[in-house]
């Protein structure tokens, strides 16, 4: 049975953005007793072929996954300073949760049905083995929302 606008109900991630990641991955894996996830870096342009508000994003971030149940994960992002989802929110609103993510299917798909249904694309991208794209619901959801996608 079809489960809303996504296809599913499922949270796979709570996206949390952060100044300096290494002091927070610290703090979270104090608090959640798990061990420092490591730390990554996204894509170059040419990898993530990444866009934010349509234009194509160089933007880069900083991230570590904490596993904290069978499909989900707290994932901390440490922006760089170019223009992207991620320095935008970290510039407006400062540190914190910045989205919700649930797996999908057919990325493209979800793209248009969503953009008819007036939820923006704010910023969409790929990584190895799949791609995401941020939508913004702030309007009617009061979130952000990522679709995460798994080849």
């Amino acid at each position: 049975m079809a489960k809303g606008y996504l296809n599913t109900s499922e949270v796979t991630q709570i996206g949390i953005i952060v100044k300096d990641i290494e002091t927070t991955a610290k703090k979270y894996s104090e608090f959640l007793g798990l061990p420092i996830p490591p730390i990554v870096e996204t894509g170059e342009l040419s990898e993530s072929q990444a866009t934010f508000n349509g234009q194509p994003c160089p933007a880069r971030a900083k991230l570590a996954f904490f596993k904290v149940g069978d499909n989900i994960s707290l994932e901390l992002i440490q922006p760089d300073d170019q223009p992207s989802t991620w320095r935008e929110f970290l510039d407006t609103k400062g540190e914190g949760i910045h989205h919700i993510a649930f797996g999908i299917k057919d990325t493209k798909a979800h793209i248009e049905k969503l953009a008819g249904l007036g939820i923006p694309l704010a910023q969409k991208g790929e990584y190895e083995g799949g791609r995401y794209a941020y939508f913004d619901a702030t309007k009617d959801l009061k979130i952000i929302f990522e679709t995460l996608e798994n080849d």
